[in-house]
């Protein structure tokens, strides 16, 4: 029997505008309405970036504390919290999240464990910038989700591993499409699949039209997905999903007819290691 499918709502991003979809959550109140709905569609986490009133991108801690408790209130799902924010900030900026502790202390934290050009920005994690981070979430107490956009990170997260600053086995994200960076392909995807180290888990997330077809070759391989209005806001061609919960809903649809089951939170606490 296969494991259940981890799905995850990334429900906000960095980059995503109003102007691109009237339906992305900023407020604190917004996103933990969008993050119940998830919730019933099938997902068992969601990916957590926010926002200043007026949309602009945000690592501030009070702005995560107030979404995290919102969403809390609201719902048991697992809340996975961005230390990648937006192009150009700097670390202490994009650890805001990082300074949370006691019941507003998020579930994990992502690690993207190298630089990569990022459209036309370059998303910038020299090496010394990556270990910084690793420790603190480390001293935090969680476990990251090591952000792949490319095959090498995966190697670099196993010298972090030998550097006593990530445990192995780990779960990681394949960032997948992203312009400048690996394409979404299938055989890129198996490579990554053969390249992690044993034991490990792994989630895939398709950029823009790539998105949920790549729900069902994660659904095929035994893997995990990310969906949500981050990184594509069609539910199909041409057509605006209404919220990240549509998304998560059609994602699920995917995941079943190839077979798989819907993690629950508990069950996804359990598959990722995170108790």
């Amino acid at each position: 029997m296969s494991m259940p499918m981890v799905i995850t709502a990334a429900m906000v991003g960095a980059e995503t505008t109003r102007e691109q979809t009237p339906y992305l959550p900023i407020t604190a109140e917004e996103i933990a309405e969008d993050a119940v709905r998830c919730r019933e569609a099938g997902a068992a986490m969601v990916h957590l970036h926010v926002r200043t009133p007026d949309g602009k991108p945000s690592q501030d801690a009070e702005l995560f504390r107030a979404a995290i408790r919102a969403i809390r209130k609201r719902t048991d799902v697992l809340i996975q919290t961005s230390t990648g924010g937006a192009v150009g900030m700097s670390v202490d900026e994009r650890c805001g999240p990082l300074t949370l502790t006691g019941s507003d202390r998020p579930d994990m934290a992502t690690l993207t464990t190298g630089t990569v050009n990022f459209g036309q920005d370059v998303f910038w994690n020299p090496r010394p910038l990556v270990r910084d981070i690793a420790k603190r979430i480390r001293a935090l107490g969680l476990k990251p989700e090591i952000e792949c956009f490319d095959v090498g990170m995966i190697d670099e997260a196993s010298i972090l591993a030998k550097e006593g600053l990530v445990d192995l086995p780990a779960h990681y994200d394949f960032v997948l499409g992203v312009p400048g960076a690996l394409t979404a392909r299938v055989d890129a995807l198996e490579f990554m699949i053969k390249s992690l180290p044993e034991g490990s888990t792994w989630t895939v997330a398709g950029v823009g039209r790539h998105q949920l077809p790549f729900v069902e070759h994660a659904a095929e391989r035994g893997g995990n997905a990310r969906v949500g209005l981050e990184d594509n806001v069609y539910v199909s061609k041409g057509v605006l999903a209404k919220g990240n919960w549509e998304l998560v809903a059609e994602a699920a649809k995917r995941a079943k007819a190839k077979g798989r089951t819907l993690a629950t939170p508990e069950e996804a606490r359990k598959l990722l290691r995170l108790t």
